[in-house]
C-alpha cells in the first residue's frame, strides 16, 4: 500500500473519526499538524449540520474543508463550496407521510438551523448532540413553505433500516433515500451524497482519485468511499461498507483512523 501520493484525507465523523463519546482525540489534532506540513488537505464528511461538525473540529475550523448534511452542503471556513437543496413541494409531500410513521422524530435541516417540532425531551435530549444550532417550532409545514432545506433527517429509536424505510422507499426515484446509521435515515435531492460532494471538491482543488483517502463507517459513505482509491472502512463499520471498502482499520475507538494517519505521514 503506496501512500505517498496522498494530497486529501476525507473523514466520515461519527462512527470514524469520533469515538463513541463523540468526540475527537487529541493524538488526532497532533497528526493533522504533521499532515499540514506536508501539504496534506483534509475534509470532514458527515451527515451533521455544518456548525456541529465544526464544533468538534474547533481547533482547525479555518484550516479544513467541511461536507455537511451527507453533501447537502461544502464549506472552507465561511466560503460556500457547493449546496444543493430539497426542493420545497419534495418536502411537503414527504412530511406526512413521515408523520403517520410511529416512533419517528423529523428533522429539516437548513442553512443556519435544523427545525423539530418534537417534544420529546428523551430525542431533544440526543438530537442536541448532532445539532448545535436548533429551533423547536410547532409545525415543520411553515418552515418548509419559507426557508430552503437541504435534507430531512428522521430518527427511529429501533432502526431506522426496519421501520422508516419501508414506508418511503416508493419515493426512491425522486428523491435520494440514506440510511445514516442504526436510528437516522436521510432523505435529500438526488444530487445530494458525499461522493458527488468530493468529486466537486476534487475538481477544484485539482486532486484526482489516486491521491485520495477516506474513511467511511455507514451507508451514507458509499458514494464518497468511491471517489478515492485509498477507502478504509472502520472495524466497526456497516457490512456493506467494508465489503465495498479497498482497506480496513482499526474501530472508532481503538484509533482506526489515526492508526492509518500515522502510517500516511511515515510514508512521506
Amino acid at each position: 500500500m503506496d501512500l505517498s501520493k496522498i494530497k486529501l484525507v476525507v473523514s466520515d465523523m461519527d462512527g470514524t473519526l469520533l469515538n463513541s463519546n463523540h468526540e475527537v482525540s487529541n493524538q488526532f489534532f497532533e497528526l493533522f499538524k504533521k499532515l499540514q506540513e506536508k501539504n496534506i488537505l483534509f475534509c470532514a464528511a458527515s451527515g451533521r449540520q455544518h456548525n456541529s461538525i465544526v464544533e468538534r473540529l474547533a481547533k482547525i475550523k479555518e484550516d479544513i474543508f467541511v461536507i455537511a448534511e451527507n453533501g447537502g452542503v461544502a464549506k472552507k471556513g465561511k466560503e460556500v463550496l457547493l449546496s444543493n437543496f430539497l426542493e420545497a413541494e419534495k418536502v411537503l409531500k414527504i412530511l406526512p407521510i413521515l408523520r403517520e410513521i410511529n416512533g419517528t422524530n423529523i428533522v429539516l435541516c437548513c442553512d443556519d438551523a435544523a427545525y423539530i417540532e418534537s417534544k420529546d425531551a428523551r430525542f431533544i435530549n440526543l438530537f442536541k448532540e448532532y445539532y448545535t444550532s436548533f429551533e423547536i417550532i410547532d409545525d415543520l409545514v411553515e418552515i418548509a413553505k419559507n426557508i430552503p432545506v437541504y435534507k430531512i433527517a428522521v430518527f427511529h429509536y429501533e432502526s431506522s433500516e426496519e421501520y422508516i424505510y419501508p414506508e418511503i422507499k416508493h419515493l426512491e426515484n425522486e428523491i435520494l433515500l440514506k440510511v445514516s446509521g442504526q436510528n437516522w435515515l436521510d432523505i435529500s435531492d438526488e444530487k445530494s451524497n458525499k461522493g458527488i460532494a468530493l468529486n466537486h471538491l476534487q475538481k477544484l482543488l485539482n486532486i484526482t482519485r489516486k491521491e485520495t483517502m477516506v474513511f467511511g463507517d455507514y451507508l451514507n459513505d458509499i458514494e464518497m468511499m468511491k471517489e478515492a482509491d485509498f477507502s478504509f472502512a472502520m472495524k466497526n463499520a456497516h457490512k456493506d461498507i467494508t465489503e465495498l471498502a479497498d482497506f480496513s482499520t482499526e474501530s472508532n475507538d481503538n484509533f482506526g483512523v489515526e492508526r492509518i494517519l500515522k502510517k500516511l505521514i511515515a510514508s512521506l
